[in-house]
Formats: structure tokens, C-alpha cells, sequence
């Protein structure tokens, strides 16, 4: 499955009719936050693909347009504390950054340690419909102590580092830190789990979830 994930970043040669050709091949695309409704609506249907994503923490409440306000991009899915089996796909995602000043999709590590504790269960539930926890892992956010930076708004959540711990999803992807240069580190294999920082945009191509992974992350059928 190729997978299309976007964040932060207006990229122009992604917002363009061309993209049809450029990324033909894509079944499913991912937003990982801070990103226009439009922008992503856009790109949903040029692609006609599949559109799941988080909020991220310049996110507006509410955007409006010419088709009036919206707090979601039209026909996408908010993943954002909830899980998704798409073409047996196991997905979950989680908004926001850490907390530095008033606004929506802001938290703090506590309020992050209860959302990912409300994905407990339904991951549990996974396992047991299918075998294994969770194939992806969507936040805006990074993990603590991955790709995250010293500032409190740019830290990562500890919540994230072990939820992908326990549950070793295959990927996690992520938004919210910027990528200014080249030497900055954008993907590191963490346990069980690849983590990308999608920042702009990455074409991912997701092969099957071996049956060592699914042994690594648990299951021992």
C-alpha cells in the first residue's frame, strides 16, 4: 500500500493538478496536522484516496471559505483518540502538541497520558479481532526524546514514546517539528516501530505487517 502523509507545510508541488500523475499510485493519505482544510481537501480529491488525519496545534477551530465554516477537511477522517481498520490497515492518531499558551489542540503530558489511555482498550480490542495491536500510529507530535526539541513546544509527549513501546506499532508518523536542514534526523527506528517525521510531505510505501512483527508485538499465533 503507498501511503501519501502530509503536515505543517503549504507545499506548491503538492497543491497543484499535476500531483494525479506525480502520485497516481497512492491508496491512502494521512494528514499529520497543522495543515488548511482546504489544502487537504484538495489533495483527497485530485487523488481520490482516503483521507485520515489529526489536528494539529496552529489548527483553526473553526476555517471558513466559500462553502461556509468547517472544522474538519469534507469527507476526511479525525483519527484523533480513536482507531481505524482500512483494507486491514490497523490505524489510531493523536492531536496536538504540548501546552505553551491558551488555545485548542494543546496539551499537557498528563492530558496527553489520558488520551493515549483511551486508545488502551480499543487496541486491546485489536488484538483480539485481529491479531495485533496496531499497524500506524498518526500524531502531530513526536514521541519524547524522538525527533522532539528542548523548548516546551516543541518537546515531545512521554505518552507517545510508550504507547508505540507497548504497542510497537509498524510506523508512527509525525508532524510539528520543522525541517530546516538536511542533517536533521527525520526517521529513526525505535523498538519495533519506524518513526517519521512527515513534515511537508513523504510518499511511504507500507508492505505487509510480517508475521515477526506480529510475534515481536505479542501475538503468538
Amino acid at each position: 500500500m503507498n501511503i501519501l502523509t502530509l503536515s505543517d507545510k503549504l507545499v506548491e508541488s503538492i497543491y497543484t493538478p499535476s500531483i494525479v500523475d506525480r502520485f497516481e499510485d497512492v491508496d491512502l493519505i494521512l494528514g499529520c496536522g497543522d495543515l488548511p482544510y482546504y489544502y487537504l481537501e484538495f489533495v483527497q480529491d485530485i487523488l481520490r484516496a482516503p483521507l485520515y488525519f489529526v489536528h494539529g496545534n496552529h489548527d483553526s477551530k473553526v476555517e471558513y471559505g466559500s462553502a461556509g465554516e468547517k472544522t474538519a477537511p469534507g469527507g476526511a477522517t479525525n483519527l484523533h483518540r480513536r482507531v481505524a481498520n482500512y483494507k486491514s490497515l490497523l490505524m489510531a492518531g493523536l492531536e496536538g502538541s504540548q501546552r505553551y499558551k491558551r488555545g485548542p489542540f494543546m496539551y499537557s503530558q498528563s492530558e496527553m497520558w489520558f488520551n493515549v489511555l483511551t486508545l488502551v482498550p480499543k487496541l486491546l480490542t485489536n488484538r483480539i479481532m485481529n491479531g495485533r495491536y496496531l499497524d500506524i500510529l498518526i500524531s502531530h507530535a513526536p514521541p519524547w526524546g524522538i525527533h522532539d526539541q528542548h523548548d516546551v513546544t516543541h518537546q515531545g509527549f512521554k505518552a507517545l514514546r510508550w504507547l508505540i513501546s507497548v504497542f510497537k506499532p509498524a510506523y508512527h508518523f509525525h508532524g510539528h517539528i520543522h525541517l530546516y536542514s538536511s542533517n536533521t534526523k527525520d526517521e529513526t527506528q525505535f523498538v519495533q516501530t519506524r518513526v517519521i517525521n512527515t513534515y511537508g510531505y513523504r510518499e511511504t510505501k507500507i508492505k505487509a505487517i510480517s508475521n515477526d512483527h506480529r510475534r515481536n508485538s505479542g501475538d503468538n499465533n
